[in-house]
């Protein structure tokens, strides 16, 4: 499913999330229609085809209901807003709130052409970090990192990541952010790097774990899956995902850099017979 950002029907982006969960669960519009707290089972149904409107109070409905939080609900809301406009002054208003609103949180998605990003966790953090520390000799940005890394290695870092347009450079000479969020496209599209970076950051979540409880936070669950179960609680992740990216660029400023690490992966070899999913911590 696409980002929010490039949808400008709510109706259409209503029918992908429908669809996109049908195919990984036996989600239905029934079920649909009492998350978003309607008595009618079709009612999202015929929002879909046209027949039936949201008002703004049950698109905030519909929008919590679909996980949305952050700018995706705000946006999801002036999508609805702009649909049902009574005016052109209205409609106008929403058109570029949402414009502003696309444009201000724009995420990009890097794919093969760019797989030189993943190749170092240096990239991912220094790009967090630099528009931050205007000023900052890459001497005091290596310092500020928990990874060792020397100032040669920030510079080299920064030049890659203004020549690969993910950093910019100011008249003051202080960096800024080319897009507030990047997100990996396929993992098929950038494979070895991809496993690298992946297996970097694997590493560091394990030295975090000397860290006070009051700076990281880490769980975990031994699960019994079915192969359906596996797909179900992927595309969960990646919602969540979606959802936290969407909290991360509601700010503007930060204060410190974090890495989020989900895994999911086999610990055993595929059974024969098959269980009812088991889960045991």
């Amino acid at each position: 499913m696409k980002e929010i950002i490039e949808y400008t029907d709510y109706r259409k982006f209503i029918q992908d999330y429908y669809d996109e969960r049908k195919r990984c669960s036996a989600f239905s519009w029934h079920a649909f229609a009492q998350k978003a707290g309607f008595s009618s089972d079709v009612y999202l149904k015929y929002v879909c085809e046209g027949k039936k409107n949201l008002s703004i109070a049950s698109a905030g409905s519909v929008a919590t209901a679909m996980g949305l939080v952050g700018f995706e609900y705000d946006y999801f809301i002036l999508m609805v807003s702009y649909a049902h406009a009574k005016s052109d002054t209205a409609k106008r208003a929403a058109f570029e709130e949402r414009c502003a609103l696309a444009q201000a949180h724009k995420i990009r998605v890097l794919g093969n052409e760019e797989f030189d990003y993943f190749k170092s966790w240096k990239n991912s953090v220094i790009r967090e970090l630099a528009p931050h520390m205007p000023g900052a000799k890459p001497l005091e940005m290596a310092k500020a990192c928990r990874q060792k890394i020397s100032a040669a290695e920030v510079s080299e870092t920064l030049d890659f990541l203004v020549k690969a347009k993910l950093l910019k450079k100011d008249r003051s000479g202080n960096y800024q952010q080319t897009d507030k969020a990047i997100v990996m496209g396929s993992v098929d599209a950038v494979p070895v790097a991809a496993r690298e970076l992946q297996r970097q950051m694997g590493e560091f979540a394990i030295q975090s774990l000397d860290l006070p409880l009051s700076e990281r936070m880490m769980s975990g669950y031994t699960l019994g899956l079915t192969r359906r179960a596996y797909e179900r609680i992927r595309k969960e992740t990646e919602d969540y995902f979606r959802r936290v990216v969407a909290i991360a660029t509601e700010d503007d400023e930060t204060e410190r850099v974090y890495r989020l690490n989900v895994q999911l992966f086999p610990m055993s070899e595929r059974l024969g017979k098959k269980n009812e999913d088991k889960k045991g911590r």
